[in-house]
């Protein structure tokens, strides 16, 4: 029974590391995952059923976020035959969605990710224990305290940039207080231990820093695994061999100092209190300098690490209980104060603290400078327009990943109606807060110039999700995997609903060409110069000869319609994808990852309600900071509005978005890169159009939506070409070339376009 459960204990061990590292694979993967699961089932006994016999068999209900079959049965589930699963599975566009998770509630936040409605979402909303994780990403957090075998040269290209950076400057202070030191007498301790530092910070690398007064069991050669970690006291009590204890063979010789003698405790010495006044507050200013800008550069955490932990422990030890030596005298793994091999890590742009990555949280102080000077500085006194309009729109950015953030977390713990209800309204919640903005704007100046900026702005959105995120997912994803597959029937879904998105925003602006006509002021061009731009004054589509009477009675009844059938549209596709056809996701769950071990939720969903309240607000902030600055912009610019509208105003708040579709690219996944843009676009149109002509009939701004000709055949002309290339379901670098050129061509006709009315 014991032996049972030990290769229990074992095997169970062995599936959670193996879910771990299948979480990180790609999702389908027929040659070498059937070789896997054939092995699987051979070695557990159980017969590997006929290449005949590989239909999909009915899925059984055992997990309360998706189906399974039978182990064996489920793992190959009709991709035993490579040649069926790459022709007739994918053009069926039946094949099966496995989801890797490492708990319940990952897994619940992976299968809203294929569904529609839910925003994608690439972080992690739990805590992984630290033992199931890479070592790659155990490295990032680690505490710079343990020797590890040395391996290769401590000379390389970040740690000569340490050397300039940041050695040369905190070795010049240390000398700077080594002197007052020896010159105070009393504080020549100190100024020894100063010494030693400042030659340890000029070139950390290759030393490591230990407290001498420990004991530190040294283990011999033929003992690589016997972990020395140094104690505080020694104790007759303890045994010195307890680290080595389950080896029967010859124990290790360790060296056991000698008792050292008694000493004043620490604080009682005066040398103590001189070092608090006069050494160490001017090491701790250098120290907290150094650890800033490292932790602000990102890639040089570990020198942010060094700096920190150097502040909180060493500074504050008795100086003769601080001792540095050379890595290369160590013969086994030691625990000590400080030790760092590289000063520049580039996979720290993995590094997160409380599931928040570290760019946003480096960036987030911006947001707050931002809303400090935009609403204190009224009169550009101290900031210029333009500075604070960069800034305003660059705050936006770390403002939108919180509120996805947030938005994924609740989607996670809650279920599928209130995880529904939190993307339709904060997920629409980024833009919303700048179209009203600019729209209110626009009316208290009395000038449609705003108007048309929106309506570029919501173009600009619809034209980046639905070509360029697409675009630069299947480029980038495409060369790392030469061919990507997808859910064609899922993708169609969501061409479908495109459609019908992209057909009801643009109805009015089609009946307006139906029955109005191009009436323009008046187009001159300069006399002797041909070269110059051809000017049009007030060109607009009147409805009647000089008579608005046919908007009012047809047009804007057309409008309402339209805004209450786009969001029943966008009920009935959720209804018909989260509900009565849910199996065209055909999502399972990889069951010896949905029970391995318990997790911990980062945000609550109480915490993460109140991040995304309070993003929200900051976003308004920002947005309307945005507005108030974008006239000098426009007055200072050469180019069009409409140019400023789509590229800037309408893709800065969508980067997380593009991160994400990248992502998801590179993990072999391009079905959720797809699915980023559709979603984005599908609740432009019948979320965020609809929401602003509700706003508009309740606080009149002067908002008619009604689309100049580029935006509509822009968006028709995107539309079809995409529908195009989903055919298929299959994507590679040169579709995503294809719908990349096709959406720079459309930015160089509105870079190239007069400016819009009223502007």
């Amino acid at each position: 029974m014991s032996l049972y459960k030990a290769s229990a204990s074992v095997d169970g061990d062995g599936r959670r590391r193996r879910a771990a590292t299948e979480a990180s694979e790609p999702h389908w993967d027929p040659e070498i995952k059937a070789y896997r699961y054939n092995s699987l089932c051979d070695r557990m006994g159980i017969p590997v059923p006929h290449p005949d016999m590989t239909e999909t068999p009915s899925p059984g209900v055992s997990h309360p976020l998706g189906q399974h079959t039978p182990k064996c049965l489920s793992v190959l589930r009709g991709c035993s035959l490579h040649s069926r699963c790459l022709d007739d599975g994918w053009q069926e566009g039946s094949h099966r969605t496995t989801i890797h998770a490492e708990n319940e509630v990952e897994a619940n936040k992976e299968a809203n990710n294929y569904r529609f409605g839910f925003r994608k979402w690439k972080s992690h909303v739990t805590q992984l224990p630290f033992e199931d994780r890479s070592d790659v990403v155990k490295e990032l957090y680690s505490d710079l305290n343990y020797i590890r075998p040395v391996t290769g040269s401590p000379i390389s290209l970040g740690n000569i940039v340490y050397l300039f950076l940041f050695g040369w400057w905190i070795c010049l202070a240390y000398s700077v207080i080594c002197g007052l030191m020896f010159i105070s007498i009393i504080g020549i301790p100190y100024g020894k231990l100063c010494q030693k530092l400042a030659c340890y910070f000029l070139w950390p690398f290759g030393k490591a820093i230990q407290k001498t007064s420990s004991v530190v069991k040294k283990c011999c050669v033929k003992f690589p695994h016997c972990e020395a970690i140094p104690e505080e006291e020694p104790s007759d009590s303890t045994p010195l061999t307890k680290s080595c204890s389950t080896v029967t063979a010859e124990p290790p010789v360790l060296l056991v100092p000698p008792p050292p003698p008694q000493r004043p405790r620490y604080w009682c010495k005066v040398n103590t209190y001189v070092w608090l006044l006069l050494g160490f507050p001017l090491l701790a200013l250098v120290h907290s300098l150094a650890c800033f800008l490292a932790w602000f550069l990102v890639f040089s955490m570990p020198v942010a690490k060094m700096n920190a932990r150097t502040l909180r422990s060493i500074l504050l030890m008795p100086p003769e209980e601080v001792d540095i030596r050379n890595l290369e005298k160590q013969h086994c793994e030691t625990k000590v104060l400080l030790c760092c091999y590289r000063a520049f890590n580039w996979n720290y742009y993995k590094y997160k603290v409380d599931c928040i990555n570290i760019f946003a949280i480096n960036v987030l102080p911006l947001v707050i400078v931002t809303i400090v000077i935009g609403y204190v500085d009224k009169g550009n006194v101290y900031v210029s327009s333009q500075a604070k309009f960069a800034t305003a729109l660059c705050s936006i950015i770390p403002l939108s990943y919180y509120i996805g953030m947030g938005i994924a977390s609740i989607s996670a713990q809650s279920n599928f109606a209130v995880g529904a209800v939190v993307n339709a309204t904060f997920g629409s919640m980024i833009e919303m807060t700048f179209y009203i903005s600019a729209l209110l704007e626009g009316f208290r100046e009395g000038s449609k110039c705003f108007e048309e900026i929106v309506k570029a702005a919501l173009t600009g959105t619809l034209l980046g999700c639905i070509l360029f995120i697409p675009g630069i997912s299947m480029i980038i994803g495409g060369l790392k995997h030469r061919e990507q597959r997808f859910n064609s029937r899922s993708a169609g879904v969501s061409s479908a609903l495109l459609f019908i998105s992209v057909g009801g925003a643009f109805a009015p602006t089609l009946f307006s060409k139906a029955y109005g006509r191009l009436v323009c002021e008046g187009c001159s061009i300069t006399p002797g110069n041909m070269t110059a731009a051809f000017s049009c004054k007030n060109c607009h589509y009147a409805l009647t000869e000089n008579n608005w009477s046919l908007f009012h009675s047809h047009i804007e009844p057309l409008v309402y319609t339209v805004s209450v059938l786009l969001p029943v549209a966008y009920i009935i596709g959720l209804i018909f994808t989260l509900k009565t056809h849910s199996h065209i996701y055909d999502i399972h769950i990889n069951e010896d990852n949905g029970h391995g071990h318990g997790h911990v939720v980062h945000w609550s969903r109480l915490q993460a309600l109140v991040v995304l309240i309070l993003a929200t607000l900051m976003m308004a902030a920002c947005a309307d900071l945005t507005t108030d600055n974008i006239r000098s912009i426009i007055s200072h610019s050469s180019v069009s509005e409409y140019f400023i509208g789509v590229t800037v105003l309408a893709m800065i708040p969508e980067l997380p978005e593009i991160v994400n579709g990248i992502q998801f690219a590179l993990q072999n996944n391009i079905s959720l890169s797809l699915e980023v843009g559709s979603c984005i676009a599908v609740q432009v149109c019948m979320i965020q159009i609809p929401l602003l002509i509700l706003f508009n009939a309740f606080y009149d701004v002067g908002f008619v939506l009604i689309f100049s000709d580029l935006h509509l055949l822009a968006s028709i002309v995107s539309v079809i070409l995409v529908n195009y290339i989903f055919m298929d379901g299959k994507s590679d670098y040169f579709q995503g070339t294809a719908l990349v050129v096709v959406y720079l061509i459309l930015l160089a006709l509105y870079f190239f376009a007069p400016s819009p009315l009223g502007c």
